[in-house]
């Protein structure tokens, strides 16, 4: 199993708007391409929020296969779309993790 994880800084005056973009428009559209079985949307805490909350997305993935198609085929169009969303008022990193037993 494989995490794919999107740390997330928004500025506190997109704070509510893009949130509940996240809810109801960002990740479903992220799980509506099959490629990943359950989600995690967090806060982090105990960080300076002087310029906004910050948040980490994190996906699951079956295979790095399902992974890699994601990042192949969807991951541009997304990125695209919150850019064209929120501009300079968010920015993120991602990372991708693999669950160790």
């Amino acid at each position: 199993m494989y995490i794919y994880n999107i740390t997330i800084k928004v500025a506190t005056e997109i704070h509510d708007s893009w949130l509940e973009w996240m809810h109801e428009v960002h990740i479903p559209a992220i799980l509506k391409t099959g490629k990943f079985t359950n989600h995690q949307l967090l806060r982090l805490r105990e960080v300076d929020e002087s310029d906004g909350p910050t948040y980490a997305l994190q996906l699951f993935a079956e295979s790095k296969a399902d992974y890699n198609a994601f990042k192949v085929v969807h991951e541009a169009t997304f990125s695209k779309q919150q850019k064209a969303s929120w501009g300079e008022k968010m920015l993120s990193f991602s990372t991708l993790m693999e669950i160790v037993h």
